[in-house]
């Protein structure tokens, strides 16, 4: 959860809310609080590579499960290609800045290659180097004061440029793309110990410890740049030290944006690769994805799928706006995911049934809410998907028969 979202997600939030995002950062903290609570219910009895895709096949129905893992491998698809661009950007801006974003999506493919070990390493370094990033950013709007930030207009969402309530919505929409993080550690059932007791603890422990950082960097960013400022900042993070007179700092906070990038990218393609494991047992997607390494027991076919359609994206795609299309399809992966979790029996209960359906109706407000064009894309993507199982189901009837 501590990647490239939280130095890129501030800024269209704040174009949305104005310094309403602040209560737009609430209200994701709280969906995404309820989706966690479904996540690590539904880990706990299913501890299997794929997170909400096996848990709707399990609990709701194929045709459910389907949808999560669809709008996972496709919004985190290019989710990936945005975190690779975000790297090159902060690391070799201007003509190089494509092939070294492909060069970083082929390098953390074959660490990925080599297991969840190695990935989880390297992931301890990057937030270590995140979170001192992240750190210094917090430090320099102690010291700059809060004059940016207006409290009256964090509860006029009107105001700075807002778009009222709406807005607000909207901005916890984008915002939610920060926080997507979660569900990964869920993906990775089949290779942790203790399933039941560490993946429930270790989804809440994240988020709770991503909603503090957030909301430390987010008051102090607000109030160096103030919401115009930090809504028209293509680098807020590094814009606001930089205001603050701690011009020495803006390189740490670009190699912490650099490190947070690479760090969701990391984190990305084992998820997604997974995920496609688990659709390619199933048919659901081609069966070549559903090899594990011999040795690595790592998914070696979906990875390296993933790693080439990536390259081919961040080489000829602008992916700027992906953050709206990524959040349309994580919220309906975690409306699966709710869904599912309020359908099982109190002795598989781990917290209140209400729990899910707030986070089922936020995901829904929260998707409707998005810039008109990420909710057009995802819609339409929904629809090329639906369409592919549904001509493989007949494909293979039309055989049975």
């Amino acid at each position: 959860m501590m990647g490239a979202g939280v130095f890129a997600a501030f800024a269209p939030a704040a174009a949305a809310a104005g310094a309403g995002l602040l209560t737009g950062l609430l209200i994701a903290a709280v969906v995404a609080y309820c989706n966690a609570t479904a996540t690590a219910q539904l880990a706990a009895t299913h501890p299997t590579s794929g997170g909400a895709y096996v848990y709707g096949r399990e609990e709701l129905g194929h045709w459910w499960g389907f949808l999560a893992g669809w709008g996972f491998v496709v919004g985190k698809t290019a989710s990936c290609a945005a975190m690779a661009l975000t790297f090159a950007a902060h690391v070799a801006p201007g003509p190089w800045q494509r092939p070294v974003a492909a060069a970083a999506v082929v390098a953390l493919a074959v660490v990925n290659h080599h297991g969840i070990t190695r990935t989880a390493r390297l992931t301890r370094v990057l937030l270590v180097v995140v979170l001192v990033a992240l750190a210094v950013v917090v430090a320099a709007g102690l010291t700059a004061g809060y004059g940016g930030l207006s409290w009256d207009a964090v509860a006029n969402p009107a105001a700075d440029g807002g778009q009222g309530w709406y807005g607000v919505l909207q901005s916890a929409g984008l915002l939610f793309f920060a926080f997507a993080g979660y569900a990964r550690i869920a993906t990775l059932g089949e290779e942790v110990r203790d399933p039941e007791r560490t993946i429930p603890r270790a989804v809440q422990l994240a988020l709770a410890g991503a909603v503090v950082v957030y909301a430390l960097v987010a008051v102090s960013v607000l109030g160096v740049l103030g919401p115009l400022g930090l809504a028209g900042s293509g680098a807020p993070l590094a814009a606001a030290v930089s205001s603050a007179g701690w011009d020495w700092a803006e390189p740490v906070v670009r190699v912490g944006g650099a490190a947070a990038a690479l760090g969701a990218l990391l984190a990305l393609i084992a998820g997604v690769g997974r995920t496609s494991l688990a659709m390619a047992r199933e048919d659901d997607l081609p069966r070549w994805l559903a090899a594990v390494h011999p040795r690595h027991r790592v998914p070696h076919h979906a990875e390296i799928a993933l790693a080439a359609v990536v390259c081919v994206l961040v080489l000829t795609t602008d992916l700027r706006g992906v953050i709206g299309f990524s959040s349309f399809g994580v919220l309906l992966y975690y409306l699966v995911a709710n869904a599912a979790a309020w359908t099982q029996p109190a002795d598989r209960r781990r917290f209140p049934r209400p729990l899910q359906v707030l986070g089922a109706v936020g995901c829904v407000v929260l998707a409707a809410t998005l810039p008109v064009s990420s909710v057009l894309a995802g819609l339409l993507v929904l629809a090329v998907g639906v369409a592919y199982r549904a001509w493989r189901l007949r494909t293979r009837a039309r055989r049975a028969a």
